[in-house]
C-alpha cells in the first residue's frame, strides 16, 4: 500500500506505555520495554514508504518528576537500543541525532548516545531526531540564548535567526505529526517546528501502534489538502 504524497518529515509523540503495560497486569519496566520493541518496525516501514525525517519523543524534561526507579529504566533502555540497535540503523541507512539538553544527562548516559550519534553517522536513507530530555519552550530559549550570543541586534532577530539556531536546524518542519493513546495534546514537543504539520491522533497505546497502523496515518495525510494559512 503506497500513501501518496509522502510526508518527508513524520514526528511521533509515542504515548500509552505504562496504560499499556496496566491494561496487561505487567510492570511500568515492560511497558516502556515493549515501546522501545515498537520503534524497529516502524523504522522499517519509514523507509520503506520513503519518508526523509522521523522525530520521535522519547523523553521530555517533564519526564524527570517521575519516580526515580522509572526515570533510570527509561536511561537504561536507551542505553541498550543504543547498544543493541546501532547495527540496523546503519544497515537500514539511517542516521540519528538527539535533540534535547545533553549536557543535563548522566555521563554513562551521554557517553552511550555520543558513540550511537558517531555509528549512524553518514545514513542517507533516514534521519532519526530522538528527542530525548527535550522540551520546545527549552528549545526555543537555547535557540534564543545563541542569538545573544552571537551578538545579534533586535533588528536582526528573526524566524529565520531563530529557525536556524534550533536543535533541527536544516531539517525541514514536520509535515505529519502523530500521537497515541488517544490524546490530543503536543505536550511541548517540537513547538515551533509543528505549526503547520498535520495532526493525527491514535487511540491505539503506542506498543501496538505497528507498521499497519503507520501506513493509515500515511493513507490519511494524502487525503488532506495542506493550506499552511492560505
Amino acid at each position: 500500500m503506497e500513501a501518496t504524497p509522502v510526508p518527508r518529515h513524520v514526528a511521533i509523540i509515542m504515548d500509552g506505555n505504562r496504560r499499556w503495560a496496566r491494561s496487561r497486569g505487567v510492570t511500568e519496566a515492560e511497558g516502556h520495554e515493549a515501546g522501545v520493541r515498537a520503534i524497529r518496525p516502524l523504522l522499517r516501514r519509514a523507509v520503506e514508504r520513503g519518508v526523509r525525517v522521523l522525530s520521535i519523543y522519547a523523553f521530555s524534561r517533564e519526564n524527570w518528576s517521575r519516580s526515580p526507579e522509572e526515570v533510570a529504566t527509561l536511561f537504561d533502555l536507551l542505553r541498550a537500543a543504543i547498544r543493541e540497535e546501532t547495527a540496523e540503523l546503519q544497515t537500514q541507512g539511517v542516521e540519528v541525532r538527539l535533540l534535547g539538553r545533553l549536557s543535563e544527562l548522566p555521563e554513562e548516559t551521554r557517553a552511550s548516545i555520543v558513540a550511537g550519534l558517531d555509528a549512524t553517522r553518514g545514513g542517507e536513507r533516514l534521519l532519526l531526531n530522538v528527542a530525548f530530555n527535550y522540551s520546545g519552550r527549552s528549545e526555543l530559549v537555547d535557540a534564543l540564548r545563541r542569538c545573544i550570543a552571537d551578538g545579534l541586534t533586535a533588528d536582526e532577530l528573526d524566524e529565520a535567526a531563530i529557525e536556524s539556531r534550533l536543535y533541527t536546524a536544516g531539517v525541514p518542519d514536520p509535515d505529519l505529526l502523530i500521537r497515541t493513546a488517544g490524546e490530543s495534546r503536543l505536550s511541548n514537543f517540537l513547538t515551533w517546528q509543528a505549526a503547520y504539520a498535520e495532526l493525527y491522533v491514535s487511540d491505539l497505546l503506542w506498543p501496538d501502534f505497528g507498521p499497519e497502523a503507520f501506513d493509515e496515518a500515511l493513507v490519511e495525510y494524502a487525503r488532506r489538502t495542506r493550506r499552511f494559512g492560505r
